[in-house]
């Protein structure tokens, strides 16, 4: 169900305006918090406007880096436990590029020879995972020596795309084949053992797994479609059902929100469309750039989203209303 936020993230409660008389005065007055420790409602007044974002300002679409800093291959940005943000394939194919607060980027790491990630995935621990879908791996960088290793070697891998990791440290894993328009979905088990769930499927790309771990959402991007699943402790997925069905344009990455929207990058269109649990639109928000590849939610307060675009070679970002699931 979505649930509507006000300013604040929070259910929508009556606001009552300040109001005055000819005959009255409205004074700043002293709150007491605790004993010896004081506010004044000016100063709370600071504070909330310093947290919140106007309606006018949510849902626009900004800059975030220069354009032409990526290759064509811009793709699944993910940030670590301390807040810095990566993104794949900076200056060139093979490549995870650092990106810091103000959209300035530099090079973290060049992967082995032929290898060429279109994702990041961090763990509980701040391990990094790189689906390689040129070498039909998924890869491990230990983040303090940035040696790269190979985690997850199947030959029946077709070009592992995109990620997602639920508490028990599995990690799903989309697999599509883009010639042959089919696709797979894996599980790759905490010691790097790979377990085909489904095969024969369309072209699987962006997937994402509910706040609630209940919920696996995979799409299918040629085909438009994007599929759900019931998921038990287990990691097993059972009882598939059609989310939603889309006319036009390409899927790509995609992400939820802490009340499980699903926010769906939409390749062509260049927009991200927020789909509630019940498979309703509530949204769609247009980008500068068209073919927008992947999302994370993150900046204060987890409301800031920030969106990969493959024409544009850069990122862009937006103020959203509700933080990501991880917030």
């Amino acid at each position: 169900m979505f649930i509507k936020h006000n300013l604040f993230g929070l259910k929508h409660t009556p606001f009552l305006p300040f109001s005055r008389t000819d005959n009255e005065q409205i004074q700043m007055k002293k709150i007491t918090i605790m004993p010896g420790l004081f506010i004044t409602i000016s100063a709370i007044a600071v504070f909330l406007l310093s947290n919140c974002v106007g309606p006018k300002n949510l849902f626009v679409t900004h800059d975030f880096t220069a354009e032409n800093l990526f290759s064509v291959n811009i793709e699944g940005p993910a940030f670590d436990k301390n807040g810095q943000l990566y993104v794949v394939n900076y200056q060139h194919d093979g490549t995870i590029g650092n990106v810091a607060g103000d959209g300035v980027c530099s090079m973290f790491i060049e992967l082995p020879e032929g290898s060429i990630a279109n994702c990041i995935l961090f763990d509980k621990q701040d391990n990094m995972f790189l689906p390689d879908f040129t070498g039909h791996n998924i890869l491990h960088v230990d983040m303090k020596t940035r040696q790269v290793s190979v985690f997850c070697h199947e030959p029946r891998m077709f070009s592992p795309n995109d990620l997602c990791m639920n508490r028990k440290g599995q990690i799903f894993a989309s697999d599509p084949d883009w010639k042959a328009e089919v696709g797979q979905l894996w599980r790759i088990e905490t010691d790097g053992k790979p377990v085909l769930l489904e095969k024969n499927m369309g072209t699987t790309n962006g997937i994402e797994l509910s706040p609630d771990e209940k919920t696996l959402y995979l799409n299918e991007s040629i085909q438009r479609k994007v599929w759900k699943y019931d998921v038990d402790p287990n990691g097993d997925i059972s009882g598939k059902k059609l989310f939603y069905q889309f006319s036009d344009f390409g899927l790509d990455g995609m992400k939820c929100d802490k009340y499980g929207n699903l926010y769906i990058t939409r390749w062509g269109k260049g927009t991200i469309v927020v789909v509630s649990s019940s498979g309703e639109i509530v949204r769609e928000i247009p980008l500068k750039g068209k073919k927008c590849s992947n999302l994370v939610f993150g900046g204060k307060n987890g409301r800031t989203i920030f969106v990969t675009l493959q024409d544009r070679k850069c990122m862009e970002k937006l103020e959203n209303d509700i933080p990501g699931k991880s917030y």
